[in-house]
């Protein structure tokens, strides 16, 4: 009798292992619900809507003597990394890629912690780096600059804003800080590209 005992034991301890098992097997293969999305990651998904070739006219506020022909741009954007950078490309519409004769600066933008980040690689030989927020309609992303590497000389890019019009219509305004803190302000209407 006492080994029958000792097997039922045995069996029941057998069979409440096995349960509990298939029980955090189970637990385990549920699905997890997503984690909600941070500001930042908002913030890069609606510019990443962005990738294309896209072309359009610039306007500035650079003082008269300064004044030169300024054509359309292109803006090429594209994603890439796996989906976790923006590459963001400036040049004259219509203009071989001649770093020598042109200028063409790229931009690249990603989530850094729980920041949008841009860093604009720029002919005037600096890198500032911006931080980026999202309005609260989701269509318009500004950055504020926070630092900068490389020389200041010529000046240095300070501020910029994206204003999602609709998935082929957006504008870009970009305030570059001239030597002496003079702001220049340049307003680009894009049109996606066909």
């Amino acid at each position: 009798m006492k080994s029958l005992r000792f097997v039922w034991s045995v069996v029941l301890m057998s069979l409440a292992t096995v349960a509990f098992a298939q029980s955090d097997a189970h637990k385990m293969a549920e699905p997890k619900a997503p984690a909600p999305k941070s500001e930042a990651q908002t913030s890069f998904d609606a510019m990443k809507t962005l990738a294309g070739d896209w072309e359009g006219p610039v306007k500035t506020d650079m003082p008269v003597e300064a004044k030169v022909d300024i054509k359309p741009l292109h803006v090429s954007m594209r994603v890439t990394s796996r989906g976790n950078v923006l590459v963001h490309e400036f040049q004259e519409a219509g203009t071989p890629l001649d770093p020598a004769k042109y200028d063409h600066p790229v931009t690249m933008l990603y989530v850094d912690a729980d920041r949008l980040t841009l860093v604009h690689y720029c002919d005037a030989g600096n890198r500032p780096r911006m931080t980026g927020k999202i309005s609260p309609d989701g269509k318009t992303l500004e950055f504020e600059f926070a630092d900068l590497s490389g020389s200041n000389t010529y000046g240095h890019m300070y501020h910029a804003v994206f204003t999602i019009i609709d998935s082929n219509h957006h504008t870009e305004d970009w305030t570059y800080m001239m030597p002496g803190d003079k702001p220049v302000h340049a307003h680009v209407d894009l049109q996606r590209a066909k």
